[in-house]
């Protein structure tokens, strides 16, 4: 039997992460904790002598970036997870620190900033109507902020080009689709240059603006089955194709500071694949895939493009990062996220497939307990949010737990999770609790069939829609889980819809025409809710909630756990009433983490560290 890995180890602070390098390649910059909250430390890039140059002690900073003067650090602050975003920022010669956007109730996004206007940002703020982001300019040195462009109701989505002016944007339609529209010049009329029905809504986006303005990048699925990488000619719509796969959609695309113009396009299979368009960096990209063997990703890079951080996520392992020097094709390992884990047997992810009950390819990943017959293990079938996202390979906590813990870990990209083009994601519209709820169950019952999995002790478990399919699992499919594990998911479709962030609202004809539409179709939202159905719970439940969430409110949890109360089913309930849609504090998270594994190691007899 292998070690127990410490919770502390999987779910406490990284000892450091997230490195960018100034934008001159002098300094460098991490996340690493300070009396166990993390904050931003920088240093001089061949030191070893860092230091903290913000000072949070409460949630921690988990979003930051390199100010293009090279003397200002930015991140962005919310209190408490209620996602109210504000934008601040740490001079590194004084230390003074600044609440650039010092506004109530009102969420910051970042829209661009670039190395020619090292004093200039663009932010997007909810600040006239809580429903709407409009475009603002914010002038760094003074802090003085002006609006830019006003959303005139529908906008979901900005695009500014080259010279930070803004010159695109996405609309929302009633139908659940999008409109590009583009103009000229910021004094022009917008101009509808594409539209995306809601078959392709999901699947297609604007990415950025050509170095001279006249082109747009797009990620496009419309003709097509999986998203291609295009560029669009404005004033003639015409299109080219830059790089396209039949199966899967256009992921990250790496693109050169200067020119604009793309250097290699990612693809997420099995396990990330690049393919180089640019063959000035065919030879880096080379000699930086044989520094490990995960797959890699670029974290960062200097103005003059010679010095690159790059890291690499495998499924084994720490998250190691390393300086690549360009001019000398040389690499420099500066440290792993979490060196600890060096000290135990991880386990390895492998990818699967198979063919659901009516004949959808299916994909996934299976991680099984180091050093163990793989034969009639407990399962834990843990199930990834969004819906529209993915499970991907590499380094993931919470699989390297449970297979710690003596447990098989199923994750499954059921139908409406992205990256397999558009057909296989709009297989799930309307599917909440339907076919993508059996999608998991055939994935448990492969797992059984194959003889990996122990019938009688499977578990489901999982955190937004996860925390929904998990709620499902216990309501609709009962007699296939011994336990549940729900974490801020919606128990009732109706209630959820109708209390979405208000910011969210350009999102919600989505929502109703892929979901539920609760004002014309409360009937099927009821049917495909876990709390009307808490009659049929057989099984022992946990549900964890944070208090500020501002997309699944604490009613969701709230509401079901009272109705399995009044019926006298098992339950354990934890709320955190300092966190939001998720856990960000470390103190939070052991604490959760250790109930489950309690729960857990209960119900189906794995390991518990005491």
């Amino acid at each position: 039997m292998v070690e127990l890995i410490p919770r502390a180890v999987l779910f406490g602070n990284p000892v450091r992460v997230h490195p960018l390098i100034s934008p001159d390649g002098k300094k460098l910059a991490f996340l690493a904790p300070v009396d166990s909250v993390l904050n931003v430390w920088v240093g001089d890039l061949n030191s070893d002598s860092f230091i903290p140059v913000t000072k949070d002690t409460d949630r921690g900073i988990r979003i930051y970036f390199w100010g293009e003067d090279n003397r200002h650090i930015f991140y962005l602050q919310d209190i408490g997870g209620n996602e109210n975003w504000r934008l601040y920022a740490v001079h590194l010669e004084t230390g003074e620190v600044r609440d650039l956007t010092p506004f109530e109730n009102v969420q910051v996004q970042i829209i661009q900033y670039h190395k020619h206007f090292p004093d200039d940002l663009l932010i997007a703020m909810n600040q006239e109507n809580e429903q709407l982001h409009d475009i603002y300019h914010l002038h760094i040195p003074t802090g003085k902020i002006t609006m830019r462009a006003k959303n005139p109701g529908s906008y979901a989505g900005w695009v500014s080009d080259f010279h930070l002016k803004v010159r695109g944007a996405l609309e929302a339609t009633p139908e659940g689709g999008f409109r590009l529209m583009v103009r000229e010049t910021e004094s022009d009329e917008w101009k509808t240059s594409a539209v995306w029905e809601q078959e392709d809504s999901l699947t297609s986006a604007p990415l950025f603006f050509s170095r001279d303005g006249k082109h747009l990048c797009l990620k496009d699925s419309r003709n097509v089955n999986a998203a291609r990488l295009m560029k669009m000619e404005i004033a003639t719509g015409s299109i080219e194709v830059i790089l396209e796969d039949p199966e899967y959609d256009v992921g990250d695309v790496i693109v050169h500071p200067d020119t604009y113009e793309v250097q290699a396009v990612g693809f997420s299979k099995a396990r990330e694949e690049w393919i180089v368009v640019d063959h000035s960096i065919s030879e880096d990209i080379s000699s930086v895939q044989k520094l490990h063997h995960g797959d890699f990703f670029l974290s960062s890079r200097d103005q003059a493009d010679r010095n690159w951080i790059v890291g690499f996520t495998a499924d084994n392992g720490p998250v190691p990062y390393y300086l690549y020097d360009r001019e000398q094709k040389k690499a420099t390992f500066l440290f792993d996220h979490r060196p600890e884990l060096k000290k135990y047997k991880l386990a390895t992810m492998e990818p699967i497939s198979f063919t659901s009950s009516d004949g959808l390819r299916i994909h996934g990943y299976i991680t099984f307990p180091p050093e163990q017959p793989r034969a009639n293990l407990p399962m834990v079938l843990n199930v990834h949010g969004g819906p529209w996202h993915r499970d991907s390979w590499g380094y993931n906590p919470e699989a390297q737990w449970f297979a710690n813990r003596g447990y098989v870990c199923m994750q499954i990209n059921f139908r409406g999770s992205t990256g397999y083009g558009k057909n296989f994601l709009n297989a799930g519209d309307r599917e909440w609790g339907g076919k993508m709820h059996q999608d998991l169950v055939d994935a448990a019952q492969w797992a059984i069939d194959q003889g990996y999995a122990d019938p009688k002790k499977a578990a489901i478990y999982g955190g937004s829609y996860g925390g929904y399919a998990s709620l499902v699992g216990a309501t609709f499919t009962p007699d296939l889980f011994r336990c549940a594990v729900a974490i801020v998911g919606p128990s009732n479709l109706i209630t959820f819809i109708r209390s979405i962030p208000a910011y969210w609202s350009t999102f919600l004809a989505i929502l109703h025409k892929r979901v539920g539409n609760p004002d014309t179709e409360e009937e099927f939202l009821i049917s495909r809710s876990p709390l009307w159905r808490v009659n049929e719970i057989k099984i022992p439940m946990l549900i964890a909630q944070g208090a500020n969430d501002p997309r699944v409110k604490q009613a969701e949890s709230e509401q079901i756990v009272e109705a399995m109360k009044q019926k006298g089913i098992p339950h354990e309930y934890l709320l955190f009433p300092d966190e939001g849609h998720g856990f960000a504090k470390p103190e939070n998270r052991l604490r959760f983490y250790e109930a489950a594994e309690k729960f857990l190691a209960q119900h189906l007899g794995g390991r518990y560290e005491e």
